[in-house]
């Protein structure tokens, strides 16, 4: 069986153009930052649910959290930043 060399060069085009995204996509996933674990929350914007004074409840991106505020009290609906993560609780600041 024989090929007709335009079929053969199509076949190695598509395969170079393949190889080449994949190598691509290889390159910028290892170049992108890794999010994962709680040190990725350090210095993240929360907003409150249950009023922190000094523990209570704090919406990180969607998450319910556990946070105590470092200093006074927090009402609901006001933003906190992020200072720790201690185990499953947040320490937070005010805004």
């Amino acid at each position: 069986m024989t090929y007709q060399p335009w079929v053969l060069a199509l076949l190695i085009i598509v395969l170079v153009v393949f190889v080449y995204f994949v190598v691509v996509w290889v390159i910028r996933a290892h170049k992108k930052k890794i999010e994962a674990g709680s040190e990725e929350l350090v210095g993240r914007t929360a907003e409150v649910v249950v009023k922190l004074n000094p523990k209570g409840v704090v919406l990180v991106e969607g998450e319910r959290w556990n946070a105590t505020v470092d200093k006074g009290w927090v009402e609901p609906e006001e933003e906190v930043v992020i200072k720790k993560v201690d185990g499953l609780r947040l320490i937070v600041t005010k805004k």
